[in-house]
């Protein structure tokens, strides 16, 4: 088999394809046959040992995929060779088999690309999870969503509607914009870049304030961090829930006499700790995304593919901030 592995700390450009014998399913595995791997932001954090999971290396990046099962270790009772399946791995991805615990197995839909289910789980059950256990996003619900043209963000302005919200987008280009607003973003803003001076926030605040209208936002959700932290959550509403999903942009540091003012929360959400605390809740997330993807009020938008020799180049182009929707290696 082949991977792309991390044998020292780097960017993307230190990532290194080589061969390696192939996995055996273990007590509880299955061996996947890869055929699609999507890439997220904790790819680039984890081969730079600044995520919160730092694996043994070698080992390869990619934390969600969908493929076939090829064999089934000893104590698997559900599933079978064949089955098409996608599954968050946390690492690992970026190889063409990969053994994993069949308990993290869900079953590809038929009609389904690899390329749409590789695409699925990790933005859509992060936001789920931050929208309606954190953020208790309601019908009527005023929405803003940071960063609003990548995966995670494309996925809450989605679900935002699905579940009856009020949507506004706020990206960093006219191009995002129109992704946002596709996505079914109800408006969109376009800020601009970091780092801000203390009139630039001000200015940045007050146009957020002016695309959510006199309420505020009941809900922010923010996988953006950095400088643009600080003006969302001036725009909070009266106990307004602001959702800290990532930081591409740099950790904020938030003056805390904002929440004092708008007796609002600031939420953390870590799915990963979530669904391993809580399985049969994820569970349940994952059965209703499936539904709101069957019905087609959402859907992984997957704008540009690699083969797995260039998944570096995918990652790169994460990290720089330049990708609108899904990019997937495929394998």
């Amino acid at each position: 088999m082949k991977a792309l592995l991390s044998k020292q700390p780097g960017g993307p450009d230190t990532l290194i394809l080589e061969d390696l014998p192939d996995p055996v399913a273990g007590r509880g595995q299955v061996v996947v046959a890869v055929k699609a791997c999507a890439i997220n932001y904790p790819d680039f954090l984890i081969i730079e040992d600044k995520y919160q999971f730092k694996p043994p290396r070698p080992f390869a990046p990619g934390g969600e995929i969908a493929g076939v099962i090829e064999s089934v270790g000893e104590g698997v009772a559900d599933w079978a060779v064949g089955d098409r399946v996608i599954a968050v791995t946390g690492h690992g991805g970026l190889s063409s088999k990969l053994a994993i615990e069949a308990v993290r197995l869900f079953r590809l839909p038929e009609g389904r690309s690899f390329e749409e289910g590789a695409a699925l789980l990790l933005t859509y059950a992060t936001t789920i999870h931050a929208l309606l256990d954190r953020g208790h996003l309601r019908e009527g619900h005023t929405l803003l969503v940071l960063g609003a043209a990548g995966g995670v963000g494309q996925a809450a302005v989605e679900l935002g509607k699905a579940f009856g919200a009020r949507v506004v987008a706020a990206v960093s280009s006219e191009e995002k914009a129109a992704a946002a607003r596709s996505a079914g973003a109800d408006a969109a803003l376009v800020y601009g870049r970091a780092p801000f001076d203390k009139d630039q926030s001000r200015a940045l605040a007050e146009q957020f304030k002016a695309a959510l209208g006199p309420q505020g936002a009941d809900v922010i959700y923010d996988p953006v961090g950095g400088d643009y932290a600080e003006p969302a959550l001036r725009a909070i509403g009266w106990q307004g829930r602001y959702l800290v999903v990532g930081f591409p942009a740099g950790i904020p540091r938030l003056p805390l006499n904002l929440t004092l003012l708008k007796s609002c929360d600031v939420c953390g959400v870590f799915w990963g700790a979530f669904a391993a605390r809580d399985p049969e809740a994820n569970a349940a997330h994952v059965g209703q995304l499936f539904r709101l993807w069957g019905e087609g009020r959402i859907a992984p938008r997957v704008t540009e593919t690699f083969a797995l020799a260039d998944g570096g180049k995918a990652i790169a182009k994460m990290a720089a901030r330049q990708v609108i929707g899904k990019v997937v290696v495929t394998i």
